[in-house]
């Protein structure tokens, strides 16, 4: 094995997250694109709890959690400084949003696409639920373009694939929700060149079994 195994499956927001991480450092992976009701031995064998994304190194070790991944491909290299190398302060600041971002606010954005999807009565209660941390973005892109400052960074990569899910719940009362630079914000993001490239559809391995090298060269 040469390159790093990326294990990915394409609309799931941890692996979307992951890749992107991945391009923007400029690693090359071998990527393996998988559906999850048919999940290959040989992932399942390096990483037994069988959720994606899971890199797989040349020396053996397995990253399976997509902030790991993300943050060991920024440290090996990271030109657009997405991890703020100069500021200590705001990286804890990203890691602290990241983290809220994938606890209570995850929880409660899946409990409100499960209502709104079955039309139960708690749909609203969720949503609302949902919007102290979507108000807390709002008022965080007031000041600046991006979610930390004037600038990309690891937290507009680890939180988009999840406000992308909030606004697709209830697209029309998303678009007149009154989060105006959040929404900017949003389809900025969804228009990148970054984000088209992380969403690229690739055969499934285990239906070909090609290695389909993954990366992005950014000339």
């Amino acid at each position: 094995m040469t390159q790093p195994i990326l294990y990915s499956l394409q609309h799931c927001p941890y692996a979307m997250r992951a890749r992107m991480a991945l391009l923007m450092a400029r690693e090359v992976v071998l990527l393996r694109a998988i559906v999850t009701k048919d999940k290959p031995a040989d992932m399942l064998a390096i990483s037994p709890k069988g959720t994606v994304p899971i890199l797989h190194l040349s020396d053996g070790t397995v990253i399976d959690e997509s902030l790991d991944i993300m943050i060991w491909a920024l440290n090996r290299n990271d030109p657009d400084d997405l991890l703020y190398s100069q500021r200590a302060d705001r990286y804890l600041q990203m890691l602290n949003l990241i983290n809220d971002c994938d606890h209570d606010f995850r929880t409660n954005l899946s409990a409100y696409k499960y209502n709104k999807r079955y039309h139960l009565d708690t749909e609203h209660k969720f949503r609302t639920q949902c919007e102290v941390f979507i108000q807390r973005l709002e008022s965080l892109l007031e000041k600046q373009n991006y979610i930390m400052g004037d600038k990309l960074s690891l937290a507009d990569l680890a939180i988009l694939p999840f406000i992308r899910q909030f606004a697709n719940v209830d697209k029309k009362w998303f678009r007149q929700s009154g989060y105006p630079r959040l929404s900017l914000w949003l389809a900025k993001q969804l228009e990148s060149l970054l984000f088209l490239k992380s969403m690229q559809k690739y055969p499934l391995w285990l239906d070909t079994h090609e290695e389909v090298l993954f990366f992005w060269d950014r000339k």
